[in-house]
């Protein structure tokens, strides 16, 4: 089994360019040993808040906070369990929050987490922040969006881009908070590979990259630097949304394992009963007792006048197999009441056997294969952007943007993708700069 020692992973986050406070919160529980990764793993969580005033910031506060305490206390069931079980008490958290106050009232926020352990990695999500992963030149969206527009997609008869455009963006169906109770969506276990990276983004992230472009930076940059890159590369596109983004990279000790006979996961918990007992099981009784009844009418009527049993015609014949059949019978009742008196009767404890999964993911799959016209895209977005600039930083971008269309032209896309940081670099500080420098006022808008 691994260890979960040699996961590597980045985790950044940035207001945007027109939002004044960050409604987005992240979170990342690691194992302390290696037993603790065969239990429960590493978590990764990113949540993006909705609320007026501070509510939203609050509420993805919450879940970023909760959602990994309550899971490493209810991982010992499973890790499905357990997530699950730290989603939905969280979700209660929250709306009791709302509920409070009526500044709070309807506070709400998305929920996406990443879970690897030993068996694969295991999403649990609420909202629109999204689960990829990057194998191949593939990426691939893990999890299903609780969105408008992928409802009006799933419902049928529209396009994706008919669907976007019938629909505005922001409008998710499902979120944390705003109701006691709430529908989570589990996905996997995926198998894991060696060199296998996950990135979890809020929507402004993903509002403003293409899949390709996640992909590109996500597999051709160590973590570090693709979180950077990805954030910067929003910056550049407005990032009218907050931008949060979680970089994991898969090494050899998260290679997928399922060990021969390992136990099933428990997706449910039994229910609590006196003693520990299931409720009477009064069909197997009732049918005890109607077996019961019909042997004594089959002894009777074999034993005729009562006084002995009759060896003679139909009777001696026929009574005696009812009568043993009946007793039988009576016995078998009895068995299967008492197994189920001591059994959970109501919803017997749900399990997901080794090499099964849950959900219907990936949902998504784009080629994020190295090209010119992939590249071509980033050049062009940071060009414009750049344009805003001071002249020094302007000029150095040029230049390196230079060699970025040279590397291209030349196949040689890892030192393109290497020099699009380098450039995307330089606007990330010139937008620091001037968020703290009342002088030089902001950065021109792409």
């Amino acid at each position: 089994m691994g260890k979960g020692t040699s996961l590597i992973y980045s985790d950044r986050s940035d207001v945007g360019r027109r939002r004044a406070n960050n409604q987005d919160s992240r979170s990342v529980l690691p194992p302390s040993s290696p037993q603790q990764y065969r239990t429960r793993g590493w978590l990764f969580l990113v949540a993006d808040g909705m609320g007026a005033h501070a509510a939203g910031e609050m509420a993805s506060g919450i879940a970023a906070e909760r959602v990994p305490l309550v899971y490493e206390k209810s991982a010992q069931h499973s890790p499905a369990f357990g997530l699950r079980r730290s989603i939905e008490q969280t979700n209660a958290e929250i709306n009791a929050k709302g509920e409070s106050a009526e500044e709070f009232r309807g506070m709400g926020t998305t929920c996406t987490t990443l879970v690897i352990v030993p068996r694969g990695a295991l999403v649990g999500h609420i909202g629109d922040s999204r689960v990829y992963r990057v194998r191949d030149r593939t990426v691939e969206q893990l999890s299903r969006d609780h969105s408008l527009v992928w409802e009006l997609e799933l419902a049928g008869g529209m396009s994706r881009e008919q669907a976007a455009g019938a629909a505005p963006k922001n409008i998710i169906t499902r979120s944390m908070g705003p109701h006691p109770e709430v529908d989570v969506d589990l996905e996997g276990p995926f198998p894991v590979e060696e060199g296998d990276t996950f990135v979890l983004c809020s929507d402004g992230l993903s509002g403003q990259l293409e899949d390709a472009e996640i992909g590109l930076l996500a597999s051709e940059l160590e973590p570090r630097e693709a979180t950077a890159a990805l954030l910067g590369l929003a910056l550049v596109r407005g990032a009218p949304d907050n931008v949060t983004v979680i970089a994991v990279r898969a090494g050899p000790e998260e290679v997928s394992k399922v060990a021969s006979g390992e136990p099933p996961w428990p997706l449910t918990e039994a229910p609590a009963t006196a003693a520990g007992r299931g409720s009477l099981p009064w069909k197997w009784l009732a049918a005890a007792a109607v077996s019961l009844f019909a042997a004594l009418v089959c002894i009777g009527l074999w034993r005729g006048d009562g006084s002995a049993p009759s060896d003679s015609g139909l009777a001696g014949a026929v009574f005696p197999v009812l009568a043993g059949g009946a007793l039988l019978a009576f016995l078998g009742s009895l068995v299967a009441a008492f197994i189920g008196f001591l059994s959970p009767v109501d919803g017997e404890v749900r399990v997901l056997v080794p090499g099964r999964q849950l959900g219907k993911g990936p949902y998504r799959s784009s080629s994020c294969a190295p090209s010119d016209a992939l590249v071509e895209r980033i050049v062009a977005s940071i060009e414009s952007a750049a344009a805003g600039l001071p002249d020094a930083e302007r000029e150095r971008t040029t230049g390196i943007l230079s060699s970025v269309r040279r590397h291209a032209a030349e196949g040689a896309f890892h030192e393109a993708v290497v020099a699009v940081a380098q450039a995307i670099s330089i606007y990330a500080r010139a937008v620091e700069q001037a968020r703290g420098d009342t002088v030089a006022g902001p950065v021109s808008e792409p």
